[in-house]
């Protein structure tokens, strides 16, 4: 029989799991694999952890567990290594980001303790709101990158390490429209050597991590791998990118109710969307030039979902605002207030309410760790360049640029399980059902 199927080498070996930003993110994370491993907490909200996958026809009734489907690295090979402009280790930064109770970090103080960060690549310029002293000095951004490139492969020597992934959870930064240095890998090259103003921080570490063949994520709005210098390095070294912007709060809920409202065709007059946020995260975006980055991939998501070029007498013209407001006292417990002005039959208007509480670095965490496996799956299976099929994860997916990306969260599921499917030779799912009734 002629084997189906990507051939996918096993994950052996450790995996280098690079953080950029030792912030409540990254330490809700890093904190919640350790607990998961000694049995003191649960992976609630992690596809690869707790997911299953449907095979085959509903009378078949296999759904295994996704963990058991496709050969993931399992959470004990994992290394943490992290960059941050504070010199906190992980235990006191986790303790700084107030997100997790001080009970269950006692619990973790020998793990946590030891993840102590590298000097961070950091530029005022682009997060205004932000200070810090332990950042690395060169001439220019390309001498950076190169220290960047011989501390990765320092880190991967002396922890064994087999393969790596990156992921950026830094803070958000200030928006850049895409500009003549990152038309290309050669433009992009030299404009690291010539400080290119355009050029920030996360792109030297996106540039290191794909010149060593490492996968990367991008957690935040801003612009990043985005651009065709990175398509071009990611093709040219054979290796994943995706992003961005964690999809966790506010966006999660429009995800799931504006694909409601169009398929019941429910006609959407305004929505009116903003948050209260104290951690650092909402310390950043309260500087207007940051805001901007963050408005941008807000805004983006119910346009792409309800079509109002295709459904005009529904949803053209709607009135969509975005507010996001720093409030100290409130830390990482973010509210995210919602008003939706709609209506029905014969245009009688109606209004739905959210208020979603919810805790940001709670609900990003899985999603790093969901992205760290499924980047690292990639790689064995010898995918590279933009990873789609990912775009479950984000409030902006990347596409190619002929491409619409797709926001709507249950095409994006659909999406990202038939790409396990195809991964390990199985029948992609359509849900269509006839032959259970001719």
């Amino acid at each position: 029989m002629e084997d189906k199927g990507v051939k996918i080498d096993e994950p052996a070996g450790k995996l280098g799991v690079l953080l950029v930003g030792l912030g409540a993110v990254s330490t809700t994370f890093i904190a919640g694999v350790e607990a998961i491993k000694k049995g003191i907490g649960k992976p609630i909200g992690s596809l690869t952890q707790m997911g299953t996958v449907r095979l085959g026809k509903r009378t078949e009734s296999r759904i295994p567990r996704i963990i058991d489907f496709v050969p993931l690295a399992r959470l004990e090979d994992m290394v943490f290594g992290a960059w941050d402009l504070f010199e906190d280790d992980a235990l006191a930064a986790a303790r700084e980001a107030g997100v997790l109770e001080n009970d269950l970090l006692r619990q973790l103080e020998p793990e946590l303790s030891a993840i102590r960060p590298m000097k961070a690549i950091f530029d005022k310029r682009y997060v205004k709101k932000l200070d810090g002293t332990h950042v690395k000095q060169g001439a220019t951004k390309w001498h950076l990158a190169q220290q960047l490139i011989e501390e990765i492969r320092r880190f991967q020597q002396d922890n064994s390490i087999a393969r790596s992934v990156m992921v950026w959870c830094g803070s958000t930064e200030i928006f850049i429209r895409p500009g003549q240095v990152h038309q290309s890998l050669e433009s992009l090259e030299a404009g690291l050597k010539s400080n290119d103003e355009d050029i920030p921080s996360s792109m030297i570490y996106a540039y290191a991590a794909l010149k060593l063949g490492i996968p990367y994520a991008n957690g935040a709005p801003n612009l990043t791998v985005d651009v065709p210098a990175f398509a071009e390095l990611a093709r040219e070294r054979r290796v994943a990118i995706c992003g961005k912007d964690f999809k966790t709060g506010q966006t999660l809920m429009k995800t799931i109710l504006a694909p409601g409202l169009k398929a019941r065709l429910i006609g959407l007059e305004g929505w009116f969307s903003t948050n209260i946020l104290g951690n650092r995260d909402g310390e950043v975006l309260d500087d207007p030039e940051s805001f901007k980055t963050k408005e941008e991939s807000k805004l983006s998501v119910l346009e792409h979902i309800l079509q109002p070029e295709v459904y005009p007498q529904l949803y053209d013209d709607f009135y969509h605002k975005v507010r996001i407001n720093y409030y100290p006292p409130r830390r990482d417990n973010k509210e995210g207030w919602d008003n939706l002005d709609i209506f029905g039959w014969l245009g009688y208007p109606m209004q739905i309410k959210i208020d979603f509480l919810c805790r940001d670095s709670i609900l990003a965490a899985p999603l790093v760790l969901d992205l760290v496996l499924f980047l690292d799956l990639a790689r064995r299976a010898g995918m590279h360049g933009l990873q789609e099929w990912l775009s479950f994860y984000f409030k902006s997916p990347m596409t190619l640029p002929e491409l619409y990306p797709e926001h709507d969260l249950f095409i994006q599921l659909m999406k990202l399980k038939n790409t396990l499917r195809y991964l390990r030779g199985e029948d992609q799912i359509t849900h269509l059902g006839l032959d259970y009734y001719q």
